[in-house]
């Protein structure tokens, strides 16, 4: 366990900003949509029996939930400071108010926010993420989450960029039950219930708990709630068949055959809403007027929002240009493009990732050294220097959604 002064050391090192190694996960039941800029050799890097990676998390204090054979520090982020390492959860866990702010820390107990690259070559089982009062039953949290399809890493479509999103109305309970009991017989038919958007770079969604979503194959950006519980409710997709094992791996044992349990799982209302594009689409909300900011070389929008579990924006400084920002609380943040100076820390966008290997695109800042603001440097001559940054629950500077 690392002490207190040495992540105090880690802080005053370079003003409060941390750099974080990159973290990757792989998905035994997914297919890696090769576009999160590892390099292809290292697909497989934890052996095929683990499955491809196709997430890398970022700012992560949460361990993934991949079964038998995970090693104990899966889905973790290491801090790398002074010429060693440490894990980020604890950091949280012995010094958290150094890192979130005191309040913060008091009111949360921890960073609570898990979020990641997610990178498909196809779409996945229409699933949902129960809510806390179902996760609670397995010792579990509940998990909504947000998505962003940030242009720069998604160059392709790959197979399928359309998203089903909950039910269209009308759908009853008997008509989801049928797919149930049909899992057995190859495809069960539940996206036949269901409505398809297609993926718009630049924009985002945001999916409750309880809400059925077959995420297609653009690569996400994901802030979401600190947790890793779902449910599959899609029997088969592309040929691959989804195991029963996926539906119930968050469902008590003795309701692994309760049909009515597993439906009432879902928030009903939200799956049928008449509106649900208009109630869960993200578009861009600028941080200030648009003249303005780019009057001073920058940009800055939300671009996740509304929701208490987390926000997140993405900052544009252009070429030789120079901004000193200011945030209301702590964040990671990982660049999508372009490379500088991030509060006096180089910063770069790789190209190509080696497993294993260090890069300069991933920092986490603490709340301190955001409030009293961080000045960032943009050091080309052409490309534009854009950062993701996401934050925990609750900034008070994010605007409400519609």
């Amino acid at each position: 366990m690392t002490d207190r002064s040495r992540i105090q050391a880690a802080i005053d090192a370079d003003g409060g900003i941390l750099r974080l190694e990159p973290c990757w996960v792989p998905r035994s039941f997914m297919h890696p949509g090769r576009r999160l800029r590892l390099h292809p050799d290292d697909l497989y890097a934890y052996g095929a029996h683990r499955g491809g990676i196709n997430e890398r998390w970022f700012s992560s204090t949460t361990n993934a939930d991949n079964g038998p054979g995970t090693p104990p520090d899966e889905g973790l982020s290491y801090i790398r400071a002074n010429g060693s390492r440490f894990l980020l959860k604890d950091a949280v866990e012995r010094a958290g108010d150094l890192l979130l702010g005191a309040k913060v820390m008091e009111r949360e107990k921890g960073w609570n926010l898990l979020c990641k690259f997610f990178d498909n070559m196809g779409p996945i089982p229409h699933h949902m993420h129960q809510s806390d009062e179902h996760a609670r039953r397995v010792g579990r949290r509940g998990k909504p989450e947000a998505y962003y399809f940030p242009p720069q890493y998604n160059p392709t479509d790959n197979n399928y960029p359309y998203t089903f999103m909950g039910l269209e109305p009308g759908t009853t309970k008997d008509d989801v039950r049928r797919c149930l009991e049909n899992w057995n017989r190859g495809d069960n038919g539940i996206t036949y219930l269901s409505r398809a958007y297609r993926l718009e770079r630049g924009t985002g969604w945001q999916i409750d708990p309880g809400i059925l979503h077959a995420p297609g194959s653009l690569l996400t950006y994901e802030p979401q709630v600190n947790s890793d519980v779902f449910a599959m409710f899609q029997s088969e997709v592309e040929g691959r068949m989804t195991p029963w094992d996926l539906l119930v791996k968050d469902v008590p044992p003795d309701r692994h055959t309760d049909l009515d349990y597993i439906i009432d799982m879902l928030d009903w209302d939200a799956n049928v809403n008449p509106r649900f594009a208009a109630s869960n689409r993200y578009l861009p909300a600028p941080v200030k007027p648009i003249a303005e900011m780019e009057a001073d070389g920058y940009r800055e929008v939300w671009i996740t929002y509304g929701a208490s579990w987390y926000s997140a924006k993405e900052l544009t400084v252009q070429p030789r240009r120079r901004v000193t920002i200011t945030d209301a609380a702590a964040y990671g943040l990982i660049l999508t493009q372009g490379h500088g100076t991030f509060g006096g820390v180089q910063v770069s966008t790789p190209a190509m990732i080696r497993f294993g290997q260090m890069t300069e695109d991933e920092l986490f800042v603490t709340a301190d050294a955001a409030a009293g603001g961080v000045t960032i440097e943009n050091r080309s001559d052409s490309d534009p220097l854009v950062i993701l940054k996401h934050f925990g629950p609750g900034h008070p500077d994010a605007p409400k959604r519609h």
